[in-house]
């Protein structure tokens, strides 16, 4: 977890570090994040599209690292309460302790992008976060038990939290007003509280309900990064360039979690693709699926249909390899593995005859990784494996350079500025 939390680290403020100098320890972290990048073949690709100076400058790259762990914030927020809830509260459950490490992991990196900038403000910034987070865990543990006084006092706690984390932040950077931040929290409580309601109910429409929540994080990126990119004098971060990463980012982001929640619901329900909630969880998963499409779409339109036949196609090749593990169909398992193999060319050729400027071979070699991580973080659902958390969150670690490749060829391609 170390080595991710340095990954995502670098990947919030790794530019930003270099223009502002601010310490030795933090230039380690970007360089590991360099050796653990996308493709060698990717990343020349990248590195050459003249796109990539829109969707890399430094304000792009700081609002895409805060998007990618804002994101992920919520997702591991929402897994930690489920599992929680699912194991009847045993905060000492070995899978309760797993996921709730993972959540940690992220507010470690959170602070550590904070302080790679801002050195005095990483440990109150981890602090106040972690806190943030006992009072959801409370929350959720007062609706569990019907305590209707410890959900009251956990709200209650909320909503205070917002005022100070305001504070905080406008302490670091002046050019965030502490009123408009504790306002831009207001979403990511409520919608959050809604996705635990739904937990607690056994709701299946809490898979979505935590896609909501997850939706308000790119907006409170967005405002944070250009606060913090004027504070820093890193230029523009609502830049066209800067949309189109941070936007990939998260729907990206998001797949990754949607998949990995509808595939240990499908686990947990015995393989029945039909019960409420497998259906529930697969519904958000292919909601994300749309908006994928609909952000191609509206780029490019005629890409728009072949794009989501395409990405759905990728995803029933994963429930066949989930189905081939925990039925130990060897042979399923072995035709979804090179069924995958094969539609990673495919859909390089199918994104190179949108976007020339990349390579289908670049494209296919991009998602070797998302195959293989997401493949260790199936079989650890399967097994049973309390890593499965960490495993997943290596998976969706892989997203943010796959969304810079993505995001760079598209603005060459357009000539995004």
């Amino acid at each position: 977890m170390q080595r991710t939390s340095i990954k995502l680290a670098a990947v919030a403020v790794g530019v930003a570090l270099a223009a502002t100098a601010c310490g030795g320890s933090s230039s380690t972290g970007t360089s590991s994040a360099a050796s653990s990048a996308p493709s060698s073949a990717a990343s020349s690709m990248a590195a050459s599209a003249a796109g990539m100076q829109t969707t890399t400058t430094k304000a792009a790259e700081l609002r895409a690292g805060l998007t990618y762990l804002l994101e992920e914030h919520v997702q591991l927020a929402g897994i930690a309460t489920g599992t929680a809830i699912a194991k009847k509260g045993n905060l000492k459950d070995p899978a309760v302790q797993a996921a709730v490490g993972a959540l940690d992991a992220n507010s470690v990196a959170l602070s550590k992008a904070v302080g790679s900038a801002y050195p005095k403000a990483e440990a109150p910034f981890l602090a106040s976060w972690r806190q943030h987070i006992g009072f959801f865990v409370d929350y959720t543990l007062g609706k569990a038990t019907k305590n209707a006084a410890m959900t009251a006092k956990a709200t209650k706690d909320l909503d205070g939290y917002r005022t100070r984390f305001g504070q905080l932040i406008n302490s670091v950077v002046p050019e965030l007003p502490a009123d408009a931040v504790a306002n831009e929290l207001k979403p990511h409580v409520a919608s959050l509280f809604a996705a635990i309601d739904a937990q607690v109910a056994g709701d299946p429409k809490q898979f979505q309900l935590l896609q909501a929540a997850a939706d308000h994080m790119p907006m409170t990126a967005a405002i944070l990064a250009g606060g913090i990119a004027t504070n820093l004098k890193l230029g523009a971060a609502d830049t066209k360039g800067a949309d189109l990463r941070a936007g990939l980012t998260a729907l990206l982001t998001q797949h990754v979690y949607a998949a990995g929640i509808a595939i240990n619901t499908a686990v947990a329900k015995g393989g029945n693709l039909k019960d409420p909630m497998v259906v529930g969880a697969v519904t958000a998963l292919d909601n994300n699926s749309v908006a994928l499409s609909k952000a191609v779409g509206a780029a490019y339109p005629k890409a728009e249909a072949p794009f989501l036949a395409s990405w759905r196609q990728h995803i029933g090749f994963f429930v066949d390899y989930t189905l081939g593990k925990a039925t130990k169909n060897a042979a399923m398992t072995a035709k979804a593995t090179k069924d995958l193999d094969g539609y990673r060319t495919s859909f390089g050729q199918l994104i190179n005859s949108v976007v020339p400027e990349l390579p289908a071979d670049a494209v296919a070699n991009e998602l070797k990784p998302h195959v293989a991580s997401l493949f260790t973080a199936i079989d650890a659902v399967v097994a049973g494996d309390p890593t499965v958390f960490a495993k997943l969150q290596t998976a969706a670690g892989h997203m943010p350079g796959t969304a810079a490749i993505l995001a760079g060829g598209i603005a060459e391609n357009l000539k995004i500025s």
